[in-house]
């Protein structure tokens, strides 16, 4: 993203003093981002660090020889992120509503569509080289079983409904109603991936197991609307997706099993 001929990316990770500081952090302390020690003789990166401590701000640093690193949500990251960009921008004069704005849009977007945590392959798979009709009959069967052992119970949009109170006001509560629903489909996405499939049919079956693996994040990410709303959001927006995906792909794999097996 550019602003005129800047780009805000450099802008934001400017450090001119290259002291380890970025230069929109640096005035935030009361530090000049043009010289690596403020204070003669003492560090900015030292101040900055007892500052934190001062305040009881969170440090990365090395503990026992190892990295600490901040174990942040999606909400946590998204604030740092736009907090940092509109300091940069504001310390540069170059910022408006309009532009924070975007910025705002720009990385909800970019969270939105984030990758998936898990996408299965053929190494995760049982697949058997047996392509016959009767190899064919035994898997559709296998499949058959599972339905029934986990037949589809609750209505995602329906508890959405319910969520959603207003356009201010939500009822948490209401999300607890996705823990059986996840249960059953991690209990029946974990069943279909022990089935063993013909290798005609691999491609198809795996379609359909990452189709209900994302039906499985999107739902839990919505369970965590309390601790990191941002994560949760973005699932909302990508559930119906998702939901169309998974018709999808099991309408094509059963197609695909009518086929082989009317051959």
């Amino acid at each position: 993203m550019t602003y005129d001929t800047i780009a805000i990316g450099d802008l934001v990770n400017k450090d001119t003093d290259g002291d380890g500081i970025l230069d929109w952090e640096e005035p935030l302390w009361g530090l000049d981002p043009t010289k690596k020690e403020t204070t003669p003789g003492v560090p900015d990166s030292s101040v900055i660090k007892k500052l934190k401590a001062e305040q009881g701000f969170a440090i990365n640093n090395t503990e026992n020889g190892q990295d600490y690193t901040e174990n942040l949500t999606e909400t946590e990251k998204f604030s740092r992120e736009f907090f940092s960009t509109a300091a940069a921008l504001s310390q540069s004069g170059v910022t408006d509503q309009e532009i924070m704005n975007q910025i705002g849009i720009d990385l909800a977007d970019k969270m939105k569509d984030s990758s998936p945590e898990k996408v299965f392959t053929s190494f995760d798979i049982k697949i058997t080289y047996d392509n016959s009709t009767t190899a064919v009959k035994k898997y559709s069967e296998a499949l058959g079983s599972i339905d029934k052992k986990y037949p589809v119970e609750g209505n995602v949009m329906l508890i959405l409904q319910k969520f959603i109170l207003d356009g201010n006001n939500v009822d948490s509560d209401v999300l607890r109603e996705f823990e059986p629903m996840i249960k059953q489909a991690e209990n029946r996405m974990n069943d279909i991936i022990k089935t063993t499939v013909p290798s005609d049919l691999a491609q198809v079956h795996l379609n359909m197991i990452n189709a209900i693996e994302r039906l499985v994040e999107d739902l839990s990410a919505l369970r965590l609307f309390d601790t990191d709303p941002i994560v949760a959001m973005s699932a909302i927006s990508k559930y119906q997706n998702n939901a169309t995906s998974f018709e999808s792909a099991f309408i094509a794999l059963v197609n695909e099993v009518n086929k082989k097996l009317n051959n």
